[in-house]
């Protein structure tokens, strides 16, 4: 199933993606009971980014090929950050090129979405406390994180988290391809078997550390293949499985 949050005529709602149509919800993703109301066509609505977090957790150098790359060693356990919840955009969203860098990064990743309140659990119990998964790009202002020696500045700035286009809840995460293209290039392309730690591990860890809220999101490395962007340039993050993410650098 796909879920999506979207606008129409002004106000935002919740619903299920069939079909080039969309079932509206009169609740949200986290009631117990999801009633389907209208039906819109998909290209009537605008795709908003499928989730509110109240706080991100990404994990850094997940991709063996991606730590190489950067030239750190691999991490013996997942290195976690977090981004606000103003860094998230959705679907079209313009991504803001800030001013006080020159050098800011695609970053293609799987996104997770949190079903419910996750707190100290194991690896087993993992599945049962994701919602789905969507596309994600953790976008960064590499010469900020270069000057600053640590990762917050640089992965901060408002509009540095696109996510969509909506969330798929019926997926296995262990073998997906995941791919960027910039101005239709495919610059980034592998696969989630290649991460250090697997998604159930990742939320089994985080959830020793902090509380997981219904709607947090946790986005899981990028591979090899991370590139600068341009004002003007088309990023499209795409995940086997989900579907594509499309923005713009403004």
């Amino acid at each position: 199933m796909r879920l999506a949050r979207f606008q129409i005529g002004g106000r935002e709602a919740c619903g299920v993606v069939q079909d080039g149509e969309i079932q509206e919800l009169g609740g949200n993703f986290f009631d117990s009971l999801m009633i389907r109301t209208a039906t819109h066509y998909l290209a009537d609505v605008n795709l908003l980014a499928p989730c509110k977090p109240s706080k991100i957790v990404a994990v850094g150098l997940n991709y063996q090929n991606h730590a190489h790359e950067l030239g750190f060693p691999i991490p013996e356990n997942p290195i976690i950050f977090l981004k606000p919840p103003t860094s998230v955009i959705g679907p079209g969203g313009r991504i803001i090129f800030p001013a006080m860098s020159n050098h800011i990064d695609y970053e293609a990743e799987l996104g997770i979405v949190i079903k419910s309140t996750t707190h100290c659990i194991s690896s087993e119990e993992a599945v049962s406390h994701i919602l789905g998964y969507t596309c994600a790009n953790d976008i960064t202002a590499r010469d900020l994180q270069k000057r600053d020696g640590q990762w917050t500045r640089s992965k901060s700035f408002d509009t540095f988290c696109p996510l969509g286009p909506w969330i798929e809840t019926d997926l296995d995460p262990g073998n997906l391809l995941v791919e960027a293209y910039l101005n239709g290039k495919c610059m980034q392309s592998s696969r989630t078997s290649q991460c250090i730690f697997p998604v159930d591990h990742v939320v089994s860890f985080i959830s020793q550390v902090m509380t997981l809220h219904p709607g947090d999101l946790i986005i899981t490395g990028t591979p090899a293949g991370v590139g600068p962007m341009k004002h003007g340039d088309e990023i499209e993050v795409r995940i086997e499985g989900i579907g594509s993410l499309l923005n713009h650098v403004q």
